[in-house]
């Protein structure tokens, strides 16, 4: 215990404190629980009037400092003057702006700051909803804030303080530039709270928030409240990732857990150097990571629950709880299952029993009732809320998560479980960053709850723990700005402070910043990279001949191959998709390949015009749904034809159990004699590859007995070739590159008559200022060519889904159009994204994307108040349906620039008012569950 000199010292030195930073003092007596010392230096400097910029773990806290801006904005000046007793006005308080990246954490915010400071203290400002937007602390999207400083808003007086939570954002490359406008547009006198996760550049960070924003104060702190164990699971055996707590900050793996793994790897070896032998052929033993419900049955006994399983994946996250309820598992008790039906038939009262199936509700509400849950982008939202809203209060055990998750509201866990490392981005599948292992690991351990959090990582041939160690060890990453100039932004900022500060302004950014700090640090990196080069040449160099000439033999081979594969993947599916075609009511056909292999009959032949053909098909095992070209890997064949009742319900049990009896008993083979499913053909070899063959194979470097050796340097070098000449046009264009942009930019908008010669900007560079999309300036064309003039609602929702829906993979062939008006319009908007393009490849601009029909079908349909099971199956999904969840978020964009052309200048009254209809024809059933929940 301390001694009473030593309390005595402690309490001068609080009293001490309590007189120097009296805000602070007062808040911390309303919090229920001490400051960690970051946290009160952070608000210590907030009070001494610098701007602060706050770096703490996921979990630790930051969100104090955000709420202590509050409190200084509420509590107003210290020499404010206090109103005799019969003053009539009150007075006057400052305000303070708590901009968030996502709706969901915006929300979430409100709620958590109305129950401290009363609802008519606190407002809400999000795409979807507007509460009390005049109080003095509002909650908002960060893109809201954005448009007030462009718009210039009287909404803007008065403001004092702008919280920016999670303002690593700014590196998220489709929404980062929007943090950086704010940063550099906001006034002088705004003090600016910036919170972010650890990162390792964050002086770099505050020495441009120095720049711009005037004195920032630093507060880093990597300690987590909670802290975290690191484990990985090999089979049947969980071991520690690192021995102690030094030889993690070593990056030591536990010896244990290396000698068991290369013993693992090197077994698995030789069982498939023995399949070798006699018998060649079979593969040797492959390795069987652990089954998904035992991962969850082992968490469970040793009372690692709550957890949070990432799978990369929204099919694999669906899969894994199919897995768990087959299983058995069940979680819950009699009172937690009572409980969990209680809030889910709550929430879901407002939506239509057909609806509810059509979204597998009974199933989701099994899995739910025995703890378990998927979560991921493509489940309705309201679904999502419950999902959290459980598994906040310990309902719902296990959660399996796509990363999505990660970036999302307040979920922690005791434990959080990572299937694999390898991730896909939309465009290829990479490894986790450090910075993202931080962030998904980050999620366990539940502060004031458990005593310790756990990550495991599930084993696997290819997961090498050293670096895993490095993952977990490499506790911060960089941060980067993905800043750059729009369309949009161009007439704003000229339009608000001329064109010669606009351009100034630009090159104050973060992105400019780092540029012109980079370039020195990107020159050493091209000449290590050259000297490397050369080494591997050297390591590829062969006695026997030139190995350069050799490899890209072997190179061209492979490429030809694989153009080859694809030409005759497109070829295969062709021929699917027309024999899906001619199929008719009572076909018996066989499902050659995926989950629903075997003998399906058909109920509809779906020849609805549109997309990809997707029969109504009941297979022998009683699944009835609809299957797509993607499941024939070849066409698909009518082996017989049985009568199917006219009004046959297939949603019926009992119906679906005597049809596909019938389908049985037709004698056919479930397999068809085959085992998987291609047909061979033997077309004879390519007549390019016989020949690059027959080079290859007199080739003086074909006999090297080290010709392999060889060939895996010259991969490595071309590899890093490839790299370096990116580097080298990085440096090339990265000095003073974003005000050549916005200059090209400019040029480009004056051309087209957004801006006058003289600088000024014009009425339809005004039009241009108003919207908020990414094909902001197709947009804006369109409205100015009247490409939309003369559609209903249902056909102008069609047309412009088109600017605004991007499928998650890309789709070889073009999605149908309802035909008419919606074509036509749509077909106007391509040519003009063609003269966009054209242009702005001219100027050496990055080129607005392409317009992708892949919506318009389900849009359309939605809009003139078709079922919702129709919408779903009309969507130009590789995988069949569009996800419920996928199909709200488009919609809901789809409806957010309706809005914006509901209210611009540059439409027609008769366009404006079709526009508004098309929102109220949208907003209906599964978007209004999602507008009110």
């Amino acid at each position: 215990m301390s001694s009473p000199a030593e309390r005595y010292a402690a309490a001068r030195r609080k009293a001490a404190q309590a007189a120097q930073f009296p805000a602070l003092d007062e808040f911390a007596l309303d919090l229920g629980f001490d400051l960690d010392d970051f946290q009160r230096e952070a608000c210590q400097s907030l009070e001494r009037g610098s701007g602060v910029l706050v770096c703490a773990p996921t979990g630790a806290g930051k969100t104090v400092v955000g709420e202590f801006a509050v409190h200084l904005a509420l509590r107003g000046r210290p020499d404010d003057p206090v109103p005799a007793a019969d003053a009539t006005t009150p007075p006057a308080r400052r305000k303070c702006f708590y901009t968030t990246p996502i709706k969901a954490l915006s929300n979430q915010k409100y709620h958590d700051l109305v129950a401290r400071y009363g609802a008519e203290q606190v407002g809400l400002l999000t795409g979807d909803n507007a509460i009390n937007g005049d109080a003095p602390v509002v909650v908002m999207t960060t893109e809201v804030l954005r448009n007030m400083l462009y718009a210039g808003s009287s909404t803007l007086q008065g403001l004092a303080y702008v919280v920016m939570d999670e303002v690593h954002y700014l590196a998220d490359r489709f929404r980062g530039g929007v943090w950086e406008e704010v940063i550099i547009h906001l006034p002088a006198s705004v003090t600016l709270v910036s919170l972010s996760a650890t990162v390792s550049n964050a002086e770099e960070f505050a020495d441009w928030l120095v720049t711009v924003r005037g004195e920032t104060a630093v507060v880093v702190s990597e300690h987590r409240p909670v802290p975290l164990w690191q484990h990985m699971l090999v089979g049947k055996r969980m071991f520690d990732l690192f021995h102690d707590a030094d030889a993690a900050r070593k990056h030591d793996v536990h010896p244990e857990l290396l000698r068991y793994t290369r013993e693992t790897v090197r077994r698995l070896e030789l069982g498939e150097g023995r399949s070798a032998g006699p018998g060649a052929g079979r593969r040797g033993p492959r390795w069987r990571g652990p089954l998904r419900p035992d991962i969850v049955d082992r968490l469970d006994r040793e009372g690692l629950l709550p957890a949070i399983l990432f799978i990369f994946s929204r099919a694999g996250c669906a899969a894994a709880v199919q897995q768990c309820l087959a299983a058995g598992l069940r979680l819950t008790s009699a009172e937690e299952r009572a409980e969990i039906r209680r809030v889910v038939e709550s929430r879901v009262t407002a939506i239509p029993g057909e609806d509810l199936s059509v979204l597998g509700y009974w199933e989701w509400l099994d899995g739910l009732e025995r703890g378990l849950a998927a979560h991921h982008a493509g489940m309705l939202p309201v679904f999502k809320e419950i999902v959290e809203e459980l598994f906040v209060r310990g309902l719902v055990k296990a959660v399996f998560a796509t990363e999505t998750l990660a970036l999302g509201i307040n979920m922690p866990a005791r434990c959080v479980v990572l299937e694999r490392l390898v991730k896909y981005n939309g465009e290829a599948h990479v490894d986790l960053t450090p910075g993202e292992y931080t962030q998904l690991t980050g999620r366990a351990g539940r502060r004031g709850i458990d005593v310790e959090g756990h990550a495991v990582v599930v084993w696997s041939p290819e997961t090498d723990p050293r670096h895993v160690a490095g993952l977990a060890s490499t506790r911060t990453y960089p941060l980067r700005s993905s800043f750059r100039p729009s369309y949009n932004m161009a007439v704003n900022l000229v339009g608000t402070v001329g064109a010669e500060p606009a351009r100034a302004l630009l090159e104050s950014s973060f992105a400019q910043f780092q540029a012109d700090r980079s370039v020195v640090g990107l020159a050493r990196q091209v000449q290590r990279n050259t000297e490397t080069i050369e080494a591997y040449g050297a390591e590829a160099a062969c006695h026997h001949g030139d190995f350069d000439e050799y490899f890209a033999l072997r190179v061209a081979i492979a490429d030809r191959e694989k153009a080859i594969a694809r030409q005759g993947q497109t070829q295969r599916k062709a021929a699917a998709v027309a024999s899906l075609e001619r199929l008719r009511v009572g076909d018996v056909i066989r499902v050659p390949s995926g989950r629903r292999a075997g003998l399906a009959v058909v109920l509809d032949p779906a020849t609805g015009g549109f997309g990809e053909p997707r029969p109504l098909v009941l297979t022998q095992d009683r699944w009835a749904g609809r299957v797509s070209p993607g499941d024939f890997t070849t066409p698909a064949e009518v082996l017989a034809r049985i009568r199917v009742p006219k009004h046959f319900n297939h949603r019926s049990p009992g119906a679906r159990r005597d049809l596909a009896a019938e389908v049985s008993g037709t004698g056919l083979d479930r397999h068809g004699g085959r085992r998987g499913g291609r047909s061979r053909q033997v077309t004879g070899e390519d007549h390019q590859i016989a020949q690059l063959r027959t080079e290859l194979r007199h080739h003086p470097c074909h006999a090297c007995p080290e010709r392999e050796e060889h060939a895996r340097w010259a991969e490595r070098r071309r590899r890093l070739e490839r790299d370096t000449e990116e580097l080298r046009e990085r440096v090339s264009g990265r000095t003073g590159s974003l005000a050549r942009t916005f200059d090209r930019i400019v040029a480009l908008l004056t051309e087209r008559g957004y801006l006058a010669r003289d600088g000024a900007v014009t009425d339809a560079g005004r039009m241009l200022g108003r919207i908020w999309t990414e094909a902001d300036l197709l947009v804006a064309e369109c409205l100015r060519r009247g490409v939309w003039n003369g559609l209903s609602p249902a056909e102008l929702a069609a047309a412009v889904s088109v600017v605004v829906f991007e499928a998650r993979r890309d789709v070889d062939e073009r999605a149908s159009l309802p035909r008419g008006p919606v074509a036509d319009a749509v077909d106007e908007t391509l040519k003009l994204w063609g003269e966009i393009e054209a242009d702005e490849a001219a100027r050496g601009l990055t080129a607005t994307r392409e317009p992708d029909l892949g919506f318009a079908w389900p849009v359309y349909r939605w809009a003139r108040g078709e079922a919702l099971a129709k919408v779903l199956g009309s969507g130009h999904e590789i995988d069949g349906e569009m996800p419920a969840g996928d199909f709200v978020r488009w919609a809901r964009q789809v409806v957010d620039l309706l809005g914006q052309i509901a209210d611009s200048g540059g439409a027609t009254t008769e366009l404006r008012s079709t526009a508004r209809q098309a929102i109220a024809a949208v907003n209906r059933g599964v978007l209004a569950y999602h507008t009110s929940a």
